[in-house]
């Protein structure tokens, strides 16, 4: 409101004065000028608003147009920063996979032979701070899984007699294997600690 009567007191005023110019001039081609640019200048002041109005508009545009592209770009480089966590989390997983193939076919011969244990699987845990492509010195730890040679379901095999001794204590047949030398051998091929290495025995023999 104040606005709009500043306005029309504007228009008011220089009519005002634009009268009180052309009456002091004496009949001159300089009165002809002078009503013009007396026109031209009155014109302005009666646009005065729509030109406000117009260039709060165009400020808004402005500002628009240059928001947008930087909200885009943010946009792309957090996609582009998901896409590089994505394929840096599936080339790691790759790496550890194959990491665990070498170190199981490392020793599961070994281990068949000498302690008559499969390996089911070799889960390897990686240090928090890691490189894109994680190495040797980058476990944390490994957790072995095996099993125990079952036999072959074809072998027929051998019934033994059964002999019940009652003047002796019954005996603890399902005793827990001890760990500890194959942990060792483990160590020594894969030269990690001993510390770093969990082994987990599973099944039983028929």
């Amino acid at each position: 409101m104040n606005f709009l009567t500043e306005w029309i007191t504007n228009i008011i005023l220089f009519i005002l004065l634009a009268t009180i110019i052309d009456m002091l001039l004496p009949n001159s081609s300089m009165q002809k000028y002078v009503k013009m640019v007396t026109g031209l200048i009155l014109i302005v002041i009666i646009l005065t608003p729509l030109f406000s109005i117009l260039s709060k508009d165009f400020e808004k545009v402005l500002s628009s147009i240059s928001v947008t592209p930087v909200s885009d770009e943010k946009n792309m480089e957090n996609l582009i920063e998901m896409k590089k966590i994505e394929i840096q989390a599936s080339n790691r997983a790759y790496i550890l996979e194959q990491m665990a193939v070498q170190m199981k076919s490392q020793v599961e011969e070994e281990l068949m032979d000498k302690y008559e244990l499969g390996v089911e699987r070799v889960d390897i845990a990686l240090k928090e701070e890691v490189g894109e492509e994680p190495t040797h010195n980058d476990i944390a730890s490994i957790k072995v899984v095996l099993s125990e040679n079952v036999s072959d379901s074809n072998e027929i095999p051998v019934i033994k007699p059964v002999v019940i001794d009652t003047s002796k204590q019954p005996k603890i047949e399902d005793q827990q294997m001890d760990t500890k030398p194959i942990v060792t051998y483990l160590s020594t091929e894969w030269e990690i600690h001993t510390e770093m290495i969990e082994v987990t025995v599973e099944g039983g023999k028929e």
